[in-house]
């Protein structure tokens, strides 16, 4: 009997998985933790994606939704939002899937185990032969479900990194939580809006989606004069953060960049360098005090927001053999090009099956998963990935050899290299770095997801 492939992850790259193995003429099972299709994407469901619908729809995904007749595709050129992005392309690519005979998509469907079947991680022999034992914990309880190949698209959205600058949650951070929001709130609702009118907001973290959270509490600020916000930045100072400006071919990215610019110079926004969070401290009146690790506080908070990026889980993952990079938690051959401590401005080099490969055969993490902690990943990278991986699965290694991937250029810097080196972060953002116009490679941007501080 030949066991199906199963994927992790009904999001952008673990339906785009499915599809190249539906193509391919492959039995799949796709496992969601979710209520539905691209259930992640469905809590930034107010958020506006830097690509446009053209580098958002996986190929092979096209080519099954175009021959079913029933898709109205996107306008390529238009900018969805996550929900959007959703309601127009994961869920209808979902359904086809689901009906399809080669596949079947669960939801409510959480992987809680991955295993070789009858061998623990010790047992060397039957490892390159032996089916995979994924364990599932779904409305009906606990199953095993035997696998030839298991593909992790789980991504990291479901483990925000904390608000503590030690990697763990700060002393108090949990008792605090009912203050605290990790990701994008939605401004433009009302209800939330009204959570944050008027009042003291903490905003840690650096990357595009603190830009958007600065824009929307600039823009609250106007409509209210009371709201203030204390931008909480571990660096020395606010440096490259906004990053290419015009140089940057993602317009949306680079448009983002510029109001953030904007905002966070406006009279609202006051930014706190050289913090990394310690402490949360409740103070008599309800409100928090926010402690640092070298004594400064700020004080009078009475929310929090934290935008600090993601990091995958792996505790499903403990009885099978990967090879990981020890600071990233990515694919080891993945990390000198994705590190922001050893790379700035530099691209990611297309990549597929070879770069993915696991000690243990017939395992692959893909998508955001595959970059562990790096904050910086494309949508167009995770189609080019388990395109190569499913070729290779499917023994078409000419297929999964091929780079069938061009990224756009930005002029966009990343790098962490400086963290504590004020001058050479005024170097990069004066044009004396990186930063100035953009050079002949593709470069990485973020996509749909929190970066770092």
């Amino acid at each position: 009997m030949q066991h199906p492939v199963v994927i992790i992850g009904a999001g952008p790259v673990g339906l785009a998985a499915a599809a190249h193995a539906v193509e391919r003429g492959m039995d799949v099972v796709v496992l969601e933790a979710g209520p539905g299709a691209g259930a992640a994407v469905g809590q930034w469901a107010h958020v506006r994606l830097f690509s446009s619908w053209a580098e958002l729809v996986d190929p092979a995904a096209r080519r099954l939704l175009d021959a079913a007749g029933t898709w109205f595709a996107p306008d390529d050129g238009a900018y969805p939002t996550g929900g959007e992005w959703r309601e127009h392309y994961l869920r209808p690519l979902a359904e086809l899937l689901d009906a399809h005979a080669l596949g079947s998509v669960e939801y409510d469907a959480r992987v809680t185990g991955v295993g070789r079947a009858g061998r623990d991680l010790l047992v060397d022999s039957g490892r390159e032969t032996d089916a995979f034992a994924v364990h599932v914990q779904d409305r009906s309880g606990h199953r095993r479900l035997l696998a030839r190949a298991v593909v992790d698209a789980s991504g990291t959205w479901t483990s925000p990194n904390p608000l503590g600058a030690d990697g763990y949650p700060a002393l108090g951070e949990r008792e605090h939580a009912v203050r605290i929001t990790y990701g994008i709130p939605d401004l433009a609702d009302p209800a939330v809006a009204a959570r944050y009118a008027g009042k003291h907001v903490a905003v840690a973290g650096r990357g595009a989606s603190a830009q958007g959270v600065l824009i929307g509490l600039a823009a609250l600020a106007r409509r209210d004069a009371d709201t203030r916000v204390s931008w909480l930045l571990r660096r020395p100072s606010v440096g490259d953060a906004f990053g290419g400006g015009d140089n940057d071919q993602l317009e949306q990215r680079g448009r983002l960049g510029q109001e953030a610019r904007a905002a966070a110079g406006g009279g609202a926004i006051t930014h706190v360098t050289r913090f990394r969070t310690e402490a949360v401290v409740g103070q008599p009146d309800g409100r928090l005090t926010l402690r640092s690790v070298d004594g400064t506080e700020v004080t009078d908070v009475d929310e929090v927001i934290v935008v600090t990026g993601f990091r995958p889980d792996f505790s499903f993952l403990s009885e099978v053999r990967l090879d990981l990079d020890p600071a990233l938690g990515s694919a080891r051959a993945l990390a000198d090009q994705i590190h922001p401590d050893h790379h700035s401005c530099g691209d990611v080099a297309p990549h597929g099956y070879r770069e993915l490969t696991q000690p243990e055969p017939g395992l692959f993490l893909v998508g955001m998963k595959s970059y562990g902690r790096a904050p910086s990943f494309l949508a167009m990278t995770g189609f080019e990935q388990v395109r190569s991986v499913v070729a290779a699965l499917d023994g078409d290694l000419e297929a999964a050899g091929r780079v069938e991937l061009v990224l756009p250029e930005t002029g966009v810097c990343n790098g962490a290299g400086a963290f504590d080196a004020p001058d050479a972060l005024a170097d990069t953002a004066s044009g004396g770095g990186c930063c100035g116009a953009p050079t002949s490679g593709p470069e990485l941007v973020t996509i749909g997801r929190p970066s770092g501080q």
